[in-house]
């Protein structure tokens, strides 16, 4: 189930990309905005993005096999680490490419652009902003880093979008400076998300404790079962998008084995069943 819903979003993502792109390029080449033209670029590099995350996504979900016991959840962060960098580079390169027009004074060089070029960023804009929250609802729903990394590369394209409309218009009213400050500003943003997104992931690929919350409420499954007397210990971590939980309670050292290891049973089927995100949970039981 979240494969596909993963998937899917990809290739809505795609589609969606591949249409947008063209339609900037022959605005931009129409209009004879340079803007536009760049813009229409990065929408179709948003394909490679969105192809990471389908090939990250279907190497997850592979079953367990003798090479990779635990499975293979942690492809996917790889996927994410591959976006985050992609990320970061674009907005590099927008801010790069955008201060040293500014110094250089390039910018007086660009022909003042034709309306159709302004529509189109409109478009984009909002076309793009809607793919931004779609993938993040798909990205929530599912838990997934990699569809999450490549939502907020819908937003990157949507800000890059914003920077081309205000160029266009300061270009159209004399200002064609206006451009260059856009798009370096906007960069600010690109780069900042993807090392958002670099740093969460390096969390998941270092096995990080979950949440507060998750624990807390490990904690109140395991005391509502009969025959614990007492928690030892609770620790969780992390793998890609799923949790291994391991917990030691103690019992009545007096009880019998398959009493004892009921009661670890229990343990086990509550917090895998009530808790969607742990895949594997290891119970440890102490003589009270």
């Amino acid at each position: 189930m979240e494969e596909k819903e993963a998937i899917k979003a990809s290739q809505v993502s795609i589609i969606i990309n591949l249409l947008l792109s063209a339609f900037k390029l022959i605005a931009g080449i129409i209009a004879s905005s340079y803007a536009m033209i760049s813009d229409a670029i990065h929408s179709a590099s948003d394909v490679v993005s969105s192809v990471i995350v389908i090939v990250g996504v279907k190497i997850a979900n592979k079953k367990s096999d003798k090479s990779h016991p635990y499975g293979h959840e942690r492809f996917e962060c790889i996927a994410s680490l591959i976006l985050a960098s992609i990320l970061v580079v674009t907005g590099l390169g927008i801010g790069v490419s955008g201060i040293q027009n500014i110094f250089s004074g390039e910018y007086k060089q660009f022909e003042i652009p034709g309306l159709i070029a302004l529509i189109a960023a409109i478009i984009s804009i909002v076309v793009k902003e809607g793919m931004y929250w779609y993938a993040r609802g798909i990205a929530k729903k599912i838990n997934s880093s990699a569809v999450m990394a490549d939502a907020w590369h819908h937003r990157s394209d949507a800000l890059s979008s914003v920077g081309s409309f205000i160029g266009i218009l300061g270009a159209r009213m004399g200002f064609l400076v206006l451009d260059s400050i856009a798009s370096t500003i906007i960069a600010i943003f690109i780069v900042k998300a993807g090392v958002d997104i670099f740093i969460q992931t390096v969390r998941e690929l270092t096995d990080e404790a979950c949440d507060e919350e998750t624990v807390n409420k490990i904690y109140n499954i395991i005391n509502k079962q009969a025959g614990v007397k007492r928690i030892d210990d609770v620790k969780t971590r992390k793998f890609g998008t799923k949790i291994y939980v391991d917990v030691e309670i103690s019992a009545d050292g007096k009880k019998t084995l398959n009493e004892t290891h009921k009661i670890a049973e229990n343990i086990h089927n509550e917090i895998e069943q009530e808790i969607t995100q742990v895949k594997h949970c290891m119970v440890h039981v102490n003589p009270f």
